[in-house]
């Protein structure tokens, strides 16, 4: 109901007008002929006309405008969502690639410049994904300007 609130308030508007115009024998319709008339020398009647089809167009880009930009919030639900899914799936796999480098350290054949990529990698990785997670502006451009790899 909270969506057709205005509709509501229309409707029950509309049947006021109309309830009113028979108690008090009133004709709405015939009270804005003699009106147009009695300014027809001003030409009002083509401005009112005018003006309501500016306000039809009007109210129809208004509406698709806020479609749009309901659209716009569900991506950027979508988008939040999928990031926190990302994070999470990430986290783990960074916790279980940490039980292979306890392993490397701990083997003293293993080659401690590849443990040092290792750790720049993870950081890395780390990095990106907290820079995603904390972006603001959810655009194509600033998401490729979070990843895009530092020189």
């Amino acid at each position: 109901m909270k969506q057709y609130k205005w509709t509501l308030v229309g409707l029950i508007l509309a049947i006021l007008i109309i309830i009113f115009s028979n108690l008090f024998e009133l004709d709405p319709f015939d009270r804005l002929v003699e009106l147009f008339a009695s300014v027809e020398e001003y030409e009002f009647d083509e401005i009112f006309i005018a003006a309501i089809v500016f306000l039809v167009f009007f109210a129809v880009d208004l509406f698709i405008r806020q479609r749009d930009q309901r659209v716009e919030m569900e991506k950027v639900k979508i988008y939040r969502a999928m990031i926190s899914s990302s994070h999470h799936i990430l986290n783990n796999f960074l916790n279980q690639m940490l039980l292979f480098k306890m392993e490397a350290e701990s083997s003293p054949s293993f080659d401690r410049s590849i443990l040092t990529l290792f750790d720049q990698v993870i950081n890395d990785a780390t990095e990106q994904i907290n820079a995603l997670s904390s972006l603001n502006n959810v655009s194509e451009e600033a998401i490729k300007e979070v990843v895009k790899p530092k020189a």
